[in-house]
């Protein structure tokens, strides 16, 4: 969804065992389909807001995962305002967070590369 770097994987199992399952603010869900794993969703406290992400495997792209994950998702998660970050490129996420409720609230230029990233924002 958001612009940043890829990280190791050492990188990545400290960031997910730290910031993910470490953070007692965070809630994380596995997302299914048909009993494999086709990524996880979550959501954590960050700046004094609550912001939520998700990761959808490449072989589950366009075929609705994302949307019913985040629907679903989002009658657990119930605390309002939840702020969602997504690269301008991303048309796939944006259309998953417009068809969730979601609505844009602000463009931020992240990086000198030119990198849009839109802040979406569920009330």
């Amino acid at each position: 969804m958001a612009a940043f770097p890829s990280r190791d994987r050492a990188a990545f199992d400290a960031h997910w065992k730290a910031n993910i399952l470490g953070n007692p603010g965070a809630i994380t869900q596995t997302i299914l389909v048909d009993g494999e794993v086709a990524g996880n969703v979550g959501s954590w406290p960050q700046e004094g807001v609550r912001l939520v992400g998700y990761w959808i495997g490449k072989e589950y792209w366009g075929k609705g995962v994302a949307t019913r994950a985040l629907a679903a998702f989002l009658h657990l998660v119930t605390d309002r305002p939840i702020h969602a970050h997504v690269v301008k490129h991303n048309v796939g996420s944006i259309r998953v967070l417009e068809k969730c409720g979601f609505s844009l609230e602000q463009s931020v230029e992240v990086a000198s590369d030119g990198v849009v990233e839109l802040v979406f924002v569920l009330p």
